[in-house]
């Protein structure tokens, strides 16, 4: 598929790397519909690139299923692509001071970036299996957001490392279900990345964290990770993997 001649949803589209790569894939001529809980920031963006916003909490199976049926009416059929960057990355030690545990942090992360994952994986493709195959046969690509931390998991990321490990462990399984279909399923785990997680840190410990990543010594820029969104939508050999981006860094323990 060639993001000029398809349609696409990226999810967390009002900032980070949902935002980047509504950016990017309309600025390739793809029509793109961006979901996002903050309906504002969602608002924006889609305005800037002439996209549509649409409203909708992740985890929330009816939500988005209203989500995808108004964006499917936006852009005249299920949409061929879907990118997943919708997601929370609370921290918190799984016993923590006075032995204060953290199963609410553990839910709540586990709700939004895995169960908020699979809904809309799972609306999607019952969309896509609907659609006419283009030429090659393929039927569209979805592509879910995991993370190093599934690997490199730090002290306090019990729940977000579950989390990122489910999306990466999902994968194969999903596109060995969807082959039949040509529809194919990837995972891309990024690593340390500009966005407004890291941009809320002092400038001292961005500038810590960004010396360990071996080349280039630097944050990854949002607009690497669409870059690779891109590519994984262009190739139709790219199926049932999780590919790290990340500049060869390696999460230390803490």
């Amino acid at each position: 598929m060639q993001l000029s001649q398809t349609t696409a949803l990226v999810t967390g589209a009002g900032s980070g790397l949902g935002a980047a790569t509504a950016r990017h894939f309309a600025a390739q001529g793809a029509r793109v519909v961006l979901l996002d809980y903050d309906i504002d920031k969602a608002g924006k963006v889609a305005e800037e690139i002439g996209a549509k916003a649409v409203q909708a909490d992740v985890s929330d199976e009816a939500a988005v299923g209203r989500a995808l049926d108004e964006a499917a009416g936006y852009l005249g059929g299920a949409p061929r692509v879907v990118v997943n960057c919708a997601g929370v990355g609370f921290a918190a030690r799984i016993v923590g001071r006075e032995g204060k545990l953290s199963f609410d942090t553990f839910e709540k992360t586990l709700k939004v970036n895995l169960f908020g994952t699979f809904n809309v994986m799972s609306h999607a493709a019952r969309r896509l299996l609907e659609e006419e195959p283009l030429e090659n046969g393929e039927r569209g690509v979805i592509i879910n957001t995991a993370s190093v931390a599934f690997e490199d998991g730090q002290l306090g990321q019990a729940a977000y490392s579950a989390s990122k490990g489910g999306i990466a462990a999902m994968c194969l399984p999903a596109a060995r279900e969807f082959a039949q279909h040509g529809v194919r399923v990837m995972a891309i785990a990024p690593g340390l990345f500009r966005t407004p997680m890291m941009e809320g840190l002092p400038e001292e410990i961005s500038a810590k964290i960004a010396a360990n990543i071996p080349f280039p010594p630097r944050l990854g820029e949002p607009d690497e990770f669409a870059l690779l969104a891109e590519h994984i939508v262009t190739n139709p050999f790219l199926n049932g993997t999780t590919i790290r981006l990340d500049g060869a860094v390696r999460l230390p323990p803490r």
